[in-house]
């Protein structure tokens, strides 16, 4: 069986991919599995380092406004799917498999053009555009969350890496914190944007350092590729306790099992890492897009597994008020735990390959 992927630009593709990809492995060593991205994601080092051949095509970004981007779209496109087409005529794939964004959009065209029946996976609770467009060609079409709308819904969950699927935070806490340089012991705060950081929780969150030190907290900070060279980063004051600042991590396993609580965007992935790994969160959804981070976060928080504080509400006061007290009440961040872990199921990489192995071989559509 050949299975391309398609899937780049952020984590928010390229974790899902991957863990799809891995699943794909474990059911049948003899797949052969080939990923598609563009020039300038993610995939160009999470892809190779994972052992998987990486094919790719120019991105085509749709921009938001009337202009010279937006009228040069269709020739850029063109290329794109140009592109595509060889690369499905060299590989010869029974399936093509779609994550949304820049990438899928030319898959998406190349395979209703060559007749390979079409797999997409949406990660969020409300669709892009490219997936609105692949679901309407696609034989099957998996979503990570009850009620995603979009034509042949299966709820299968999010795809996670065996890493944080299987993750016991317990039994690596110790090892995890080691990791990083932290305290083995001291109450922990681990602050993410993204695999792209995000500039509104780095600065609350380094501006509330004296406070958190003051509580005894201890902050693990992952701002982002770029997050130290934005002109509004503000290095932590010391306060004699770890503020241990990296710009991405690539152990998310280690990152989940030193936090006693994390504050992160609401992205597909960080939200549903968290709740699979039962970590207590403070979402924080993106306040650009249409809505669907505050969508993703919707069911952990009316759980009672996460609070949901607006980008224009989450400042450093708010952190200083409220992080601390969280941190210091332990029964409360394990009844939040258990209730978000209970919501996301663990399998759906397994669910997924499963309906991609059926697709390929002519099976139920």
């Amino acid at each position: 069986m050949k299975v391309l992927l398609a899937g780049g630009g952020t984590a928010g593709h390229t974790s899902p991919l991957l863990a799809t990809a891995d699943a794909l492995r474990r059911l049948d060593a003899s797949v052969e599995i080939t990923c598609l991205g563009t020039p300038r994601g993610l995939e160009n080092r999470v892809v190779p380092e994972a052992g998987y051949p990486l094919e790719l095509v120019p991105p085509v970004p749709l921009p938001r406004k009337p202009g010279k981007d937006l009228a040069m779209v269709p020739a850029r496109l063109r290329g794109a799917v140009n592109a595509a087409l060889e690369v499905v005529d060299r590989v010869r794939p029974d399936v093509i498999v779609g994550y949304g964004g820049y990438v899928s959009v030319p898959a998406y065209a190349a395979a209703r053009r060559r007749k390979v029946p079409l797999v997409v996976h949406e990660q969020n609770a409300l669709p892009g555009i490219a997936n609105k467009l692949g679901a309407r060609l696609a034989t099957r079409v998996g979503v990570s969350f009850p009620d995603t709308p979009l034509p042949k819904a299966e709820y299968v969950g999010l795809p996670l890496r065996r890493m944080v699927a299987t993750l016991d935070r317990p039994a690596l806490r110790a090892e995890a914190r080691a990791f990083f340089g932290l305290d083995p012991e001291l109450p922990t705060l681990v602050v993410t944007g993204g695999s792209q950081g995000a500039r509104r929780l780095n600065q609350a969150i380094t501006r509330s350092a004296a406070a958190l030190g003051g509580a005894g907290v201890q902050v693990l900070h992952v701002a982002g590729p770029k997050g130290t060279d934005d002109p509004t980063w503000q290095d932590p004051v010391e306060t004699g306790l770890p503020y241990v600042v990296v710009p991405y991590v690539d152990r998310m396993d280690y990152a989940l099992a030193a936090a006693d609580l994390m504050v992160c965007r609401a992205g597909a992935n960080s939200v549903v890492e968290a709740a699979a790994s039962g970590v207590p969160a403070i979402f924080v959804p993106l306040p650009i897009g249409n809505g669907e981070q505050a969508r993703n976060a919707r069911p952990v928080v009316d759980a009672g597994g996460a609070l949901l504080v607006e980008d224009a509400a989450f400042t450093a006061d708010y952190v200083a008020d409220a992080v601390p007290g969280l941190l210091g009440d332990p029964a409360r961040l394990a009844r939040m735990g258990e209730a978000a872990a209970r919501l996301v199921p663990r399998d759906a990489d397994e669910r997924f390959a499963a309906i991609i192995r059926e697709v390929a071989a002519g099976g139920p559509r």
